[in-house]
């Protein structure tokens, strides 16, 4: 179940990656949790955990397109329910 998790979340990260109206620093953090999501050798509620860190943070820049902010709360909400 969480990996099928994983793989939506990846898709929603990688749709806001390749977003250029998206701020450069906001595709960094994306970029970063699929790097995390995709650490196999890490527990997936560690993994989980520290995307939902990352991209709790980000939600809250100013700079954030409202579009790209719904993507992050939607994808937190998954994730927290791992």
């Amino acid at each position: 179940m969480a990996n099928e998790i994983f793989e939506e979340v990846t898709e929603i990260l990688t749709f806001i990656i390749e977003n250029n109206t998206v701020p450069r620093n906001i595709r960094r953090a994306a970029e970063e949790s699929i790097e995390i999501l995709s650490n196999e050798e890490e527990d997936e509620t560690v993994r989980a955990s520290a995307v939902i860190v990352i991209l709790d943070n980000i939600s809250n820049d100013p700079n954030i397109p409202v579009h790209a902010r719904t993507l992050i709360w939607e994808i937190l909400s998954k994730l927290e329910s791992i």
